[in-house]
């Protein structure tokens, strides 16, 4: 059996889209929405089963992880968010880099060589690693509209990531991810597929709703923003945090997403002129993590709210 689990946003799908182009095979997949990382657990090798793991913490994995390894299967992990300690075991293949200028699609490009560089250009885009992506892209000598729409397709499938159910989604990554690797070619899915259009109509319609927002508050160094608890702004609140980010280089951004209950979902994005302190941010808070450019928090309490704009704003002062 093989496995492959991966992030259900922009970069996880992107990665594996180009292992399984270049080295085809049937495989199981384990995906869900982005913030849905505890992944490994949800498998049970056997010796010698193959597993794939990709742009999922290794760290929030690493009882599974060892887990995995013990029964004698096989794990090829590849990531950019802090692992942790990393396991030493012959069973383990790791590519791992945590440079915020990296995003698990180009780890995945230069394992293979750029032999499906269009895919990495996508998922980097998606990543909201806009100068990733361009210099990746360079040796492919693109028209500005061709790289224009691997831009537009890298962050309609991030979009699709975000929510907390998969019912907040226009399509269970699982089943995006098999439209676009049928399609195999990032262009001409923009050009051919239905399912763009969907997803093209719906990111428009979110952020038309998202931008007549204010900030809750808002310095020339961080910005707050307070979206509702309504399908449409669980679905773009990350991008709209990366579309923040292209706009204010220098400003730190948080946006929180109302949930039922009361509580938060949280997502940050650190300057992009000075990626730092996201994760370390995120992580002083339960089911807070990420890395150093972009990171969140799954659940933030409501009594803690006060405490969490302290700390953003104290943070990137």
């Amino acid at each position: 059996m093989h496995y492959d689990v991966f992030n259900g946003d922009a970069d996880g799908i992107c990665a594996l889209l180009q292992l399984r182009l270049q080295q085809p095979l049937s495989s199981q997949l384990v995906t869900g929405v982005k913030r849905e990382i505890a992944l490994l657990s949800r498998i049970k090798p056997q010796p010698e089963d193959q597993i794939t793991v990709l742009d999922v913490s290794m760290d929030k994995n690493k009882t599974a992880l060892i887990d995995c390894l013990a029964t004698g299967a096989q794990v090829f992990y590849a990531d950019h968010h802090a692992p942790g300690d990393i396991p030493q075991h012959p069973g383990l293949t790791a590519l791992i880099d945590e440079s915020p200028t990296i995003c698990t699609a180009a780890i995945i490009d230069v394992h293979l060589q750029g032999a499906q560089r269009a895919w990495a250009v996508t998922g980097a885009f998606g990543d909201n690693l806009k100068g990733t992506a361009l210099a990746l892209a360079k040796p492919l000598d693109l028209a500005p509209a061709d790289l224009a729409a691997l831009e537009e397709l890298g962050v309609a499938i991030n979009y699709n990531g975000y929510g907390p159910t998969l019912d907040d989604l226009h399509f269970d990554p699982a089943d995006l991810y098999r439209s676009l690797l049928a399609a195999g070619d990032p262009l001409s899915y923009v050009r051919d597929s239905p399912d763009f259009r969907i997803l093209r109509a719906g990111y428009a319609s979110d952020m038309e709703q998202v931008n007549a927002l204010q900030a809750a508050e808002s310095t020339s160094r961080s910005a707050v923003f307070l979206l509702p608890d309504e399908a449409w702004a669980r679905r773009v609140s990350g991008v709209f945090g990366n579309d923040l980010a292209s706009k204010h280089p220098d400003r730190a951004h948080a946006v929180l997403t109302r949930k039922h209950g009361g509580s938060y979902l949280v997502s940050v994005r650190a300057p992009l002129n000075d990626r730092r302190d996201a994760a370390t941010l995120c992580s002083q808070f339960p089911t807070g993590g990420g890395r150093a450019g972009a990171a969140g928090i799954n659940d933030l309490p409501a009594d803690q709210f006060d405490a969490f704009v302290a700390a953003f704003k104290q943070t990137y002062a």
